[in-house]
């Protein structure tokens, strides 16, 4: 008897190795989408099986459920927030994150207008996705649709090329972009790219900048408690409306990832083409501006390489609609 129980115990402690393994390459798969502006780390979460208990495992992150770990109930707390399955997913998150930063990094220093392309492909096509789930299109989602796009372009359009790197503002990127990073369609650094600190946060983590990662970090604990409850009302009470008010604010945004950059130095007159040392570089006074590519030419002395542009949007898209098919067409948030 004691041998089958013996076993028995031994098989439960298998199942939950391999659950646990299993929820750590879902993670996996939802940082490095959420490295990527235009993949959407929560439509992986949805696609592999695991937003609806994410979303209920953050909203357990209550009040409530702390006074139990501020009274010494360590284990119920654990339970009550689903902390086993919080810790090998974070644990995932976090890797992707890490792997695929260095990667994008080196793709935007060395190919930038292929990256860029390939950006704004993902953004485009991830718009069309997104308006595909809403049930019925009336004057209100065409409002909201036209609402978030002017708002998102004039964002992006009044928006110096560079923002503060103050760590207030640090701590406010991290609540704006970590309270959507689980919602389907829309990517964290997206929101990171309009804010101006998409490749700086990427560098802060490929160089395990530990100051800026946790007052990043702060913000985005404060922004899922502050945000994840009223996304999920939204999404339960609107959600054609919130669903086009996003699809809009992505197509508006489309203006930050347009591949023929010039950065202009406001205080010299200077221009050049889009260029990671000179745009981390904050003793320079710039804006940027987008141009057609053979304008993008003149002005910069820089090949346009306008076929290479075409391409990396278009295997964007295919690539996309190829998961897409293969997964299968899910309306997203329900």
């Amino acid at each position: 008897m004691r041998a089958k129980y013996f076993f028995i115990k031994m098989f439960k402690k298998k199942s939950s190795f391999i659950r646990y393994i299993i929820l750590y390459v879902k993670g996996l798969g939802v940082g490095a989408a959420n490295s990527v502006p235009g993949v959407s780390g929560g439509t992986i979460a949805l696609i592999t099986g695991i937003l609806e208990e994410l979303l209920d495992s953050l909203r357990s992150l209550s009040p409530k459920n702390f006074k139990l770990l501020l009274t010494g109930q360590i284990k119920t707390f654990w339970v009550a927030i689903n902390g086993n399955f919080l810790l090998f997913t974070g644990l995932g998150i976090l890797t992707g994150l890490v792997a695929l930063a260095k990667i994008v990094l080196n793709m935007l220093d060395i190919y930038p207008v292929a990256t860029w392309s390939f950006f704004f492909g993902l953004i485009l096509i991830s718009t069309v996705s997104v308006l595909r789930t809403i049930s019925k299109t009336t004057l209100y989602t065409f409002t909201a649709f036209f609402m978030g796009a002017i708002a998102a372009y004039l964002i992006t359009f009044l928006s110096v090329a560079q923002t503060t790197n103050e760590l207030w503002f640090i701590f406010i990127c991290g609540a704006t972009a970590l309270c959507v990073m689980v919602m389907p369609g829309v990517s964290a650094s997206f929101i990171l790219l309009i804010m101006g600190k998409y490749q700086y946060m990427l560098t802060a983590v490929t160089e395990l900048k530990i100051g800026i990662l946790t007052v990043f970090g702060c913000g985005a604990i404060i922004g899922l408690l502050l945000f994840s409850h009223l996304m999920s009302w939204l999404l339960r009470k609107f959600y054609d409306i919130t669903i086009a008010l996003l699809a809009g604010f992505m197509f508006g945004a489309l203006n930050k990832v347009w591949p023929w950059k010039v950065h202009i130095n406001i205080d010299t007159e200077e221009t050049w083409a889009w260029n990671m040392e000179r745009f981390a570089d904050h003793s320079l006074n710039l804006i940027e501006k987008n141009h057609m590519p053979q304008t993008f030419e003149q002005l910069t002395g820089v090949e346009a390489n306008l076929n290479v542009g075409l391409i990396s949007a278009a295997a964007a898209i295919v690539i996309f609609v190829a998961i897409e098919a293969m997964v299968g067409f899910k309306k997203i948030g329900k």
